[in-house]
């Protein structure tokens, strides 16, 4: 596993157990001496996601490998969002819609939005994940009223294939890609 996936401008860094722990604390000088760098103070309002994902670390050993990763503009060293996998390839919910993919979402902090740096950190993230074992689609869910991830998910490549009602976010819906 590559701790830290490079593109043109962008570092994905990989946020650690230790990091999410450091985080729920609001220990942001902790966080960023784990993370290398300085925790954007938009991740500490996302304690849902936060307590998911390192229940999930605990839980499952293995997904540590895929969990969020800081976006990091190289230039600067700022935390210009995150992005990450809900689990490991082929969750047993995707089985049937589609097999041996990989879910993931991200987010670009309010101050960073309309640069370039959502598609060029997925179209990073996807590229490293292509290339492990079992990797052979992604998925997007998206609100249907979130445009700006609408356009970016047809400017990436992916299909709509379904909807889904998440018990949090509300309609979403689903998109494929095949790698």
């Amino acid at each position: 596993m590559t701790p830290i996936i490079h593109s043109e401008r962008l570092d994905l860094i990989l946020m650690t157990p230790n990091f999410f722990a450091a985080c729920l604390r609001h220990d942001s000088a902790e966080a960023a001496r784990i993370l290398g760098v300085a925790p954007h103070p938009e991740l500490f309002l996302r304690e849902d996601l936060l307590s998911r994902r390192l229940a999930q670390c605990h839980e499952e050993p293995a997904y540590a490998a895929w969990t969020l990763r800081g976006i990091v503009l190289r230039e600067t060293g700022e935390m210009v969002g995150h992005i990450g996998f809900h689990t490991e390839p082929n969750p047993d919910y995707l089985a049937e819609l589609a097999p041996n993919a990989l879910e993931f979402g991200y987010t670009i902090y309010t101050d960073f939005r309309r640069r370039g740096y959502a598609e060029e950190a997925c179209r990073a993230l996807m590229d490293w994940a292509a290339g492990q074992p079992g990797v052979e689609r992604f998925v997007l869910s998206i609100s249907p009223e979130n445009e700006p991830s609408l356009k970016l998910a047809t400017k990436l490549g992916f299909v709509r294939i379904s909807e889904w009602m998440d018990e949090v976010d509300g309609v979403e819906w689903v998109f494929e890609r095949v790698v």
